[in-house]
């Protein structure tokens, strides 16, 4: 199944069936318009008015095929009446009868797509169905219906086109910021290798880190890319309302479902769906979540029946799966199916070569959506933000850099401008502190180390000897834990001589 083969991609043409939703009340007609659609769609026929919203409460439908002339009212008014009651199906009229007026009058009041007339062939018909479902598919990507029926699917589809070639040329691997030294090489590496296969990939590391903006690589450099990419937040929403999101519903399914709600892996499928903090979910929502990788189908809240999706997943989380799971607090299965192709994205404190990288990076588009003139960073404000832990890394960095050009007054962002919280403290112990309350012992004793061995470089103005001799190192381990932390100074020349 297509989340988790470890196989090549390549794009496929396979479609999952569409339910097309057939009315006429002459039941000759109505099984031909069945044994013609059957072979493409799954599809539900009705003989009146009543039974169609009968299927329209229980089942999710893409497109409308309702013959115009029917006891009781015309399908034009029919199709007026679901338009109001569940507007996401494509409508359309089929009609052995000239009724331009009314025809005309249902294309403006009812969204009708299409008017087809009888008799009709069998490859046209199929031909404007399959129309039908790739406009509702469209539809829900951009969210625009009412809009974007007016014009059609093939400027639609150039819409979406366009949108994503920006996106894949925002989302490269190569506009990730990074230094040749930076331990984000090889986490680009593995993300590219990763991106060839149909894998599931479990991306850890702390909040802010940038795990979304790996996703959106992978997804676009992937054979996928031509599809949509959809995003979810896991840790935001209540079980229910998350099945909702993920699923789909239908009205009534539950309280505060007053309307039928396309699921997010419906709209993803194809293409790729992106699960932030799937750590945070209840070991009920996992159930669900593991059936779906299993079987490759969804069912929404309130339907009658199953739907088959083809949606890679790309999950994150910035907790330790892994010790959840041996705490029970995460199946091990689905982390498992989850976490075929671990990638961690190291914390900015970790990558202190990339931050002066990255500040220029962020000082670039901030000083542009501010329409400021900032030539740059003085030269001590860069080696302040360097020494600063980060804790909330990427982001906590991008708030930081807003508020000093708001506050700046000269060409230039100075050390003045650094809220009090991203001043390097004076106290290590302090410093290390402020870490992110994920960070392990071993993270916040580093930390520490670091911190102390910086300010003693700093007292004894790069003297390694005499830094060494106040930590009580040998020179030989001072050395290695200055190329560790990259805590590189000019040494003394005098003392670098005298001892070799």
């Amino acid at each position: 199944m297509s989340f988790e083969h470890a196989t090549p991609q390549r794009p496929s043409d396979t479609r999952t069936h569409a339910t097309v939703l057939v009315i006429d009340d002459e039941i000759r007609s109505l099984e031909a318009l069945r044994r013609v659609l059957n072979d493409d769609f799954e599809v539900l026929c009705a003989k009146d008015a009543r039974e169609a919203e009968e299927f329209l409460e229980g089942d999710m439908v893409h497109a409308i095929l309702c013959d115009q002339r029917m006891p009781g009212q015309s399908g034009v008014e029919f199709l007026k009446r679901v338009r109001d009651l569940w507007p996401d199906p494509v409508r359309m009229i089929i009609s052995g009868y000239s009724d331009s007026e009314e025809i005309i009058a249902g294309v403006n009041e009812a969204g009708i797509y299409q008017y087809i007339t009888k008799p009709w062939h069998p490859d046209q018909l199929i031909e404007t169905v399959q129309g039908a479902v790739q406009l509702f598919r469209l539809q829900k990507e951009t969210e625009t219906a009412s809009v974007e029926v007016k014009l059609g699917p093939s400027r639609v589809k150039q819409v979406i086109s366009e949108k994503r070639g920006a996106a894949r040329r925002l989302y490269d691997f190569d506009r990730i910021v990074h230094a040749p030294s930076s331990p984000m090489h090889g986490v680009i590496d593995l993300a590219r290798r990763a991106s060839d296969y149909d894998i599931s990939v479990m991306i850890t590391g702390e909040s802010g880190t940038g795990k979304e903006l790996l996703a959106r690589a992978i997804h676009y450099h992937s054979a996928r890319a031509n599809k949509v990419f959809v995003v979810e937040n896991c840790g935001a929403l209540p079980n229910e309302l998350l099945e909702s999101e993920l699923f789909g519903c239908k009205k009534g399914a539950f309280t505060g479902a007053y309307q039928d709600r396309i699921g997010l892996f419906e709209v993803a499928n194809g293409g790729t769906i992106f699960l932030d903090e799937i750590g945070e979910t209840s070991p009920a929502f996992q159930v669900k979540l593991l059936r779906v990788l299993q079987e490759g189908e969804i069912r929404p809240l309130g339907a009658q029946r199953v739907r088959k999706v083809d949606v890679r997943i790309v999950a994150a989380t910035n907790r330790d799966l892994g010790a959840e799971v041996e705490a029970g607090r995460f199946r091990r299965d689905l982390y498992y199916r989850l976490a075929a192709f671990p990638i961690h994205m190291p914390a900015l404190r970790d990558r202190p070569m990339d931050i002066p990288l990255i500040a220029e990076r962020i000082l670039s588009e901030v000083k542009t959506a501010f329409n400021r003139d900032i030539a740059g960073f003085s030269p001590a404000i860069l080696d302040e933000l360097t020494r600063y832990p980060w804790p909330g890394n990427v982001r906590e960095m991008q708030n930081e850099i807003q508020r000093m050009v708001v506050l700046a007054d000269g060409d230039r962002l100075q050390s003045s401008t650094l809220s009090g919280q991203a001043r390097p403290s004076s106290d290590p112990f302090k410093a290390a502190l402020k870490m992110n309350g994920s960070s392990t012992l071993k993270d916040k004793v580093e930390a520490l180390e670091k911190a102390v061995i910086a300010e003693t470089l700093e007292r004894f103005n790069g003297n390694i000897s005499k830094v060494a001799g106040s930590l009580g190192l040998s020179r030989v381990g001072l050395r290695s834990k200055l190329s560790r932390y990259d805590l590189r100074k000019d040494l003394d020349a005098d003392e670098e001589n005298s001892h070799g």
